[in-house]
């Protein structure tokens, strides 16, 4: 018996420090909150990460919530949203979720993203990143 839970517990632990190491393996380089746009209700935090291999990748929090639009994606602005940084439908209207960015954009160039419904080229929401 002692010997299974010594393996246990070593498993445990070998998990807890994996879990730590991928924390580390990534860097929250810019974060916001969405405010609605176009009489729509967006609301919710959102990070962009830095991971250890150079990529980058977006995170909705768990409190994100978009009321709804027929064709939800994600983009970057600089004081307005630039069309060419779409990058993904929206794959929930809320909760958690994580999209990875395309190599041809690099976040750092940009201080807002967007939820945009590209069918009526409108805002859903925005938010400012800092």
């Amino acid at each position: 018996m002692r010997k299974y839970i010594n393996l246990l517990t070593g498993i445990i632990f070998a998990l807890a420090a994996f879990s730590f190491s991928q924390a580390q393996a990534a860097d929250i380089i810019s974060q916001g909150t969405f405010a609605g746009r176009s009489d729509h209700i967006t609301t919710g935090k959102v990070e962009v990460i830095k991971n250890s291999d150079g990529s980058y990748k977006v995170i909705l929090g768990e409190d994100f919530s978009l009321d709804g639009a027929p064709d939800p994606k994600l983009a970057f602005g600089h004081d307005g949203i630039n069309k060419n940084t779409l990058f993904s439908p929206l794959k929930h209207n809320s909760g958690k979720q994580e999209y990875l960015l395309p190599a041809s954009i690099d976040p750092a160039q940009f201080n807002e993203i967007y939820v945009w419904c590209e069918k009526f080229d409108v805002p859903l929401g925005v938010a400012s990143l800092k």
